[in-house]
């Protein structure tokens, strides 16, 4: 089966749910980035900033994100990166993505997030073959004061296609509880809600995502399954989890792909979505991601063929787009 479902997996159009602007960037374009900023004697060459994406933890992580972001600077950045990204999206056939970018990291730049917003959005509008929406990513780090300038900074260019907002960062020293106001506001201006919990806290945090901030989606929610009664809630409820396996791995939250609990939560009907989360930072793609579930945790096509629906479910488009997107789908390669 496996030297049939690559090929499938790769051209089926696809729609991705938890993508990062800044973790997505093409190594080649990262690198020239690094290059016109004056280098880094840390990446000497090419290979090196590959390897400079190893890590030890989910602290590491965020540092290595961190580091990234350094690299840029100015507007004229975020466009090309934006560009960069759309088109490594259409490659690898998908067609629709609703992508967290981050514009508080880069105030201190001297960049708005208004300006942010729009040299994003000129970046992606080069591109033909794939829709992405925008989710703001508020970052809990910052704290809530800051969160709710940045959302209303963020409103005043909703038309650009800002269809949401998100917090991401250090979730084990920032829980969701103090946003509560930011997303009741959120909610107000229009926006809809998703929230980075059960991934570097436990299921306290998911909790507090659903009950305080009331996000319709959660981001990984990987760590769910320390609390039984979160699990039956997010069943019955179909809160949609936005899955990202390999990055899981590859920060640690859980020690191997076997170890991950994905194909026991999509077993209790769970509504579970797949995402690359950051997938330049990780060395994974979207189809790639779906095979290894296939290969390593025992996903039958069957199964790959639900998570695939289940993206188009949960994605935050008007239900007519679902049903085209879900039309495309089912007549792609022998749905």
């Amino acid at each position: 089966m496996d030297t049939v479902i690559l090929p499938w997996l790769a051209a089926i159009p696809k729609v991705e749910l938890h993508l990062h602007l800044e973790g997505a960037i093409p190594l080649d374009a990262l690198w020239q980035l690094v290059q016109k900023y004056g280098g880094d004697p840390e990446v000497p060459t090419p290979n090196a900033l590959q390897q400079r994406f190893v890590y030890r933890d989910f602290p590491h992580f965020i540092q290595t994100w961190i580091w990234k972001n350094q690299f840029l600077r100015e507007y004229a950045d975020f466009t090309f990166i934006a560009e960069a990204v759309a088109r490594d999206l259409a490659r690898q056939a998908i067609v629709y993505a609703e992508v967290f970018y981050s514009p508080w990291e880069h105030g201190l730049k001297g960049l708005t997030p208004q300006g942010i917003t729009e040299a994003v959005r000129a970046g992606l509008a080069r591109v033909a073959g794939v829709e992405v929406a925008l989710v703001a990513d508020l970052v809990r780090d910052a704290g809530p004061a800051e969160a709710a300038r940045t959302l209303e900074q963020i409103a005043e260019v909703k038309s650009l296609g800002v269809i949401g907002i998100g917090i991401g960062g250090s979730e084990q020293a920032h829980p969701p509880e103090p946003f509560a106001a930011v997303y009741a506001r959120a909610r107000e201006l229009g926006f809809h809600t998703s929230a980075h919990a059960g991934e570097a806290a436990g299921a306290a945090s998911v909790w507090g995502a659903l009950r305080v901030l009331q996000a319709e989606r959660i981001g990984h929610g990987v760590r769910s399954k320390e609390d039984p009664t979160l699990l039956d809630y997010l069943a019955e409820h179909q809160v949609p989890l936005e899955m990202c396996p390999v990055s899981n791995v590859c920060t640690a939250v859980v020690p191997s792909l076997e170890a991950h609990p994905i194909h026991r939560y999509l077993e209790r009907g769970l509504l579970v979505t797949v995402s690359t989360d950051d997938p330049k930072m990780f060395g994974n793609a979207l189809a790639e991601e779906y095979l290894l579930l296939h290969q390593r945790l025992g996903f039958t096509r069957a199964e790959i063929e639900t998570l695939l629906r289940n993206s188009i479910r949960a994605a935050w488009l008007p239900d007519e787009r679902k049903q085209a997107l879900l039309a495309d789908l089912n007549g792609s390669n022998g749905f």
